[in-house]
């Protein structure tokens, strides 16, 4: 009888720590999610050892690209962490709007605050869906290394194209390393997210390689407002 028990307590610790290590609380939802980001808040930009030179080149650059016809364009970064997507957009000239950076972590948001304390960077404390805003409220969207923390990826997608201007373009990342396989369920090949997107209405959808772990994908809302949600 002992035994077993030691076999089983052995069987949950195990689980446990596969969902809060690899995993990163994933299948637990945000209030697990959220708290585990604030207890590693401090060694976020360690852990990613961002290289500001590759953030300029694959973020900041095409970021600016395609604003750079709008007057005083509005960008959402969804997840914004420790600022990331501004910090890759102030490497470059040319960028003359605004961000506003969405982050559900106190301890993240509060990093993000000091390491981004740019004029033009307005911090938000807000989950991913609902998305406190109105809709069609943004030029363009970003989304970084978050969809698969989401409960609902469609509810996601379905938030971020609601915010969007029409004809108005999101950028998002798409987990497609061995080691995101861990995380059952949440994980989706190229063609199964761009299978995707297309269900929901997004076009002109192209994806790039960006990390060994992800994807960069860019998709475009339709100029007709035609959001399709459903699902999970």
């Amino acid at each position: 009888m002992l035994a077993a028990l030691a076999a089983i307590g052995l069987i949950m610790l195990t689980l446990a720590i596969w969902e809060l290590v690899v995993c990163e609380g994933a299948h637990l939802g945000p209030r697990v999610v959220i708290p585990l980001y604030d207890l590693t808040a401090h060694r976020y930009d360690g852990i990613k050892n961002f290289d500001w030179e590759w953030e300029s080149r694959f973020l900041g650059e095409p970021l600016r690209a395609i604003t750079g016809d709008l007057l005083d364009p509005l960008i959402l970064d969804v997840g914004a962490g420790t600022g990331r997507t501004a910090r890759a957009l102030s490497l470059g000239l040319g960028f003359s709007g605004q961000v506003v950076c969405l982050e559900p972590s106190r301890r993240m948001l509060d990093l993000g605050r000091r390491r981004a304390p740019f004029p033009w960077v307005c911090w938000l404390r807000g989950l991913a869906a609902p998305l406190p805003f109105e809709s069609g409220a943004f030029d363009v969207v970003v989304m970084l290394e978050l969809l698969e923390f989401t409960p609902s990826a469609r509810e996601s997608l379905a938030e971020l194209q609601r915010v969007l201007r029409p004809g108005s373009w999101m950028l998002i990342s798409n987990r497609v390393g061995r080691h995101g396989w861990w995380i059952r369920g949440r994980i989706r090949s190229p063609q199964s997210f761009a299978r995707l997107l297309a269900e929901l209405g997004w076009q002109d959808v192209e994806t790039y390689p960006w990390q060994v772990e992800y994807d960069l994908v860019w998709a475009r809302k339709p100029w007709r407002d035609e959001v399709r949600a459903g699902g999970s």
